[in-house]
């Protein structure tokens, strides 16, 4: 029976959840869903469901169903799960499979409890918890096997997260319940504040994936998006460049260093020497923000490095962690 059960490692992430699978990436969607709600019914789920966020009908509803990494509705949680679980390994009746599921760092066990529950709902045989930071590590062959120091920076779409990591398990490590989201908001409060017009979220995160950055960029990179004006109410276009960008995301990128920093002062003296010689890895969608490395390296006086697959790495962690699960079993939790 083992040799037929499917092991799975899922990143199940505020703003997209990951399903790897030995080397494959089998899944890469965002976690939202569409409910019908006089029926409580999901309708759509992942990148349509997205589409739709301020496009619906009052009956309609567009959630994401996780909240700062955590789970916020526990039933479209596993019904989400349940769903993508059939969608890449087909009809479970008879060999369910074996899910290495991410946490974020900290979380309190009532937390770990619903996602490990929730995995069990969608048709797992067993679960596995693992903390995002260690799985990130794993999945971007950090040593954490050794007793050197590692240091992950994990920037999400709901928590940022950074940890030092050594002999397979994170000795020092903070959660900051705010994410790309948080860097959404300051560019719509930026452009509210500067221009007069009011942008919807899906529109922020468009301005800050397509010129937005941490540091002033050589190219200036600009684009037109059309908003409502908080006088008039009447749609108005406004021009934004990357310069507002860099200008509007200055305070949450502050908290993201004030975290390196706390987690920096508590390591030992030996891992933070290690750290300084290879430097620190930047992983999480985050962590796709144009000169963000640079930022963060001058800010931090560490070596800040963008791995190769920022937006996987934690996945295929989760699964390389099933494969040495028992090395690992003190780091793990199983709800």
């Amino acid at each position: 029976m083992a040799v037929l059960t499917r092991e799975l490692g899922i990143d199940l992430g505020t703003s997209n959840t990951v399903f790897a699978e030995g080397s494959q990436i089998l899944l890469q969607e965002p976690t939202m869903v569409a409910i019908l709600s006089d029926e409580d019914k999901m309708v759509e789920w992942g990148q349509a469901a997205k589409d739709m966020v301020g496009r619906v009908p009052d009956n309609i509803e567009v959630i994401s169903p996780l909240l700062h990494g955590v789970i916020a509705e526990y039933e479209v949680t596993e019904t989400l799960l349940g769903y993508l679980t059939r969608k890449v390994v087909g009809p479970m009746r008879i060999f369910r499979p074996v899910m290495m599921i991410t946490i974020p760092y900290g979380v309190t066990s009532v937390e770990g409890r619903a996602v490990h529950e929730a995995g069990i709902g969608a048709g797992a045989r067993e679960v596995f918890l693992i903390p995002q930071p260690l799985a990130a590590a794993l999945g971007v062959d950090l040593p954490v096997a050794t007793p050197s120091g590692n240091m992950v920076i994990s920037l999400g779409g709901g928590v940022n997260q950074v940890a030092i990591i050594s002999l397979n398990g994170i000795v020092t490590g903070e959660a900051s319940r705010t994410g790309g989201q948080y860097l959404d908001e300051a560019i719509a409060a930026y452009v509210r504040k500067r221009f007069g017009v009011i942008i919807g979220s899906s529109t922020a995160e468009m301005i800050k994936i397509k010129i937005g950055a941490a540091v002033p960029q050589d190219q200036q990179l600009s684009i037109e998006v059309q908003g409502q004006d908080q006088v008039s109410s009447f749609p108005r276009p406004v021009v934004v460049t990357t310069d507002d960008v860099v200008e509007a995301l200055q305070e949450p990128l502050e908290e993201i260093v004030k975290m390196t920093r706390k987690v920096m002062e508590k390591t030992p003296p030996e891992l933070i020497s290690d750290i300084i010689d290879r430097g620190a890895a930047i992983c999480g969608g985050g962590s796709l923000l144009r000169g963000i490395d640079k930022y963060l390296t001058k800010a931090i006086g560490i070596p800040v490095y963008m791995v190769d697959n920022p937006q996987t790495c934690t996945a295929e962690g989760a699964v390389k962690a099933l494969e040495i699960r028992e090395q690992l079993r003190k780091s793990l939790s199983a709800g």
